[in-house]
């Protein structure tokens, strides 16, 4: 029976779910699959880019520790792609690879005064409150005024975790550090700026109605930007979902806290200590800098509807003073060694998952690409399955066009990062370091406290 030894580098939902979309397909031959992941702990941004108040969404990490508890999969935590193994090593050992990667920058913004100091990638913020090993363990939370540029979950996500008192996440996994550094926080309002309406954000009714039941935080909404046109009318009376937004923050118009048209808050009618800001019709322009070269005010242009649910300028600049600005309009996927990469897109080239030679647009022989980085940072988990089943289809059909590998013993890559020098974490360290956060967790009735330092969760993983 024909054997295929396949590596997936990302063991994120998009990897693990290709692989066991694989292992459960109808084939004629068998498989064994060799997971790749470059921190120590797998499930990539479940784990890493999940607001640690979100109990819910952790939910999917029960249905990939299943999969991966099957034991049919082996996971190599803790390798670097390109430093620790390479694409011509894969070559060596493997049939194919599926890139699984996805997407962790923060799309670039290009006004002036983005470079300013207290501007920051709303991927950095997320990375440092989910205790990302590679960012730095504090995180300057000095200013009162923040902005956050951006409608989507992850603006949401951002402005929720500058608003929240820190003393209402010690319920959650949030780690040592990230506490105490939002303890300490200095915030009293939060500006969420988007540059088209109510009726045309891209979060969800959940993210949008957990920002209302913030403890301590007044939600400031301004009339001026619900004087709706017809597609947004017709997106509110057909749409659910739009719907759903749409109720929730009429219900916010009403509450004690009052504005006027011009989009300046008059605190008299609220009572919390902090406040978060809704700004629609929105485009930022200029990040304003003070004489040290930090944030200032952001400036914006009011836009106004297009009639087709889209935004045009009205030419009437506004400021809003701040002393932060968090830009969150958007992943961005990062380059791989050897692999072509679209610098535009931020993706691998592909024709449905089928990785795409730079120059000549052939398909390259053996090398696939599932999830935000074959397809850009769009979509929720249920396209991630559907998206792996569509690269799985191919890896299976094109059978004929497989590497041929010089050695494709499983014993041969454990024996080549030891050689390397590699502290690689398996799948049983996964379980020792689960056990450990968990452990950390019980003496406060917290579900987990995450380990950070990158050595430590390997120290634990490999029970030194």
């Amino acid at each position: 029976m024909t054997k295929l030894r396949l590596a997936i580098v990302g063991a994120g939902p998009a990897g693990i779910y290709a692989a066991d979309i694989l292992l459960k397909a109808e084939r004629k031959f068998d498989v064994s699959i060799d997971l790749f992941e470059q921190l120590p702990a797998p499930y990539g941004l479940v784990r890493y880019g999940v607001a640690p108040d979100h109990p819910r969404i952790k939910g999917i990490i029960n249905a990939l520790r299943d999969v991966l508890d099957r034991g049919d999969i082996r996971l190599f935590g803790n390798v670097r792609f390109g430093e620790d193994i390479t694409l011509e090593d894969l070559k060596k050992h493997y049939n194919a690879v599926i890139f699984a990667t996805g997407a962790i920058r923060d799309t670039t913004l290009d006004i002036p005064g983005i470079d300013a100091v207290g501007a920051y990638g709303a991927a950095d913020y997320v990375s440092w409150f989910d205790g990302h090993p590679d960012v730095p363990r504090e995180w300057p939370l000095d200013a009162a005024s923040v902005g956050v540029l951006g409608n989507g979950n992850v603006a949401l996500d951002v402005a929720r975790m500058l608003a929240k008192h820190a003393e209402d996440l010690l319920v959650t996994e949030v780690p040592d550090n990230v506490y105490e550094g939002l303890k300490a926080s200095e915030v009293t309002d939060v500006h969420v700026f988007g540059r088209r309406g109510p009726a045309q954000v891209k979060f969800t009714p959940l993210e949008l109605r957990e920002l209302g039941e913030l403890r301590d935080v007044d939600m400031v909404v301004y009339d001026e930007d619900f004087d709706y046109d017809e597609a947004s009318k017709d997106a509110v009376a057909s749409n659910k979902q739009v719907m759903v937004i749409d109720r929730v923050l009429q219900s916010w118009r009403k509450r004690p806290s009052v504005n006027d048209a011009r989009g300046d808050a008059d605190t008299e009618g609220g009572t919390a200590s902090r406040r978060l800001h809704l700004h629609f019709w929105a485009r930022p322009v200029e990040v304003r800098k003070d004489e040290a070269g930090r944030v200032a005010a952001l400036v914006y242009e009011r836009t106004k509807p297009d009639g087709q649910g889209g935004a045009v300028g009205t030419g009437e600049m506004r400021e809003v003073p701040l002393q932060s600005l968090y830009r969150a309009i958007g992943y961005f996927g990062s380059p791989l060694p050897g692999v072509p990469f679209d610098k535009k897109h931020g993706v691998i080239p592909n024709r449905e998952g089928q990785v795409l030679a730079k120059d000549s647009n052939q398909q390259m022989t053996g090398i696939y690409a599932t999830g935000w980085i074959k397809r850009g940072p769009v979509g929720l988990i249920g396209h991630t399955k559907s998206d792996a089943m569509e690269t799985v289809r191919h890896i299976i059909n094109d059978q004929g066009s497989w590497w041929h590998p010089e050695d494709p013993s499983e014993e041969a890559i454990p024996a080549l990062l030891q050689e390397r020098g590699v502290k690689w974490t398996d799948l049983d360290g996964w379980h020792r370091l689960d056990e450990h956060e968990i452990a950390l967790g019980a003496p406060n009735e917290r579900a987990r406290v995450k380990v950070v330092p990158r050595d430590e969760m390997v120290r634990v993983s490999r029970g030194e």
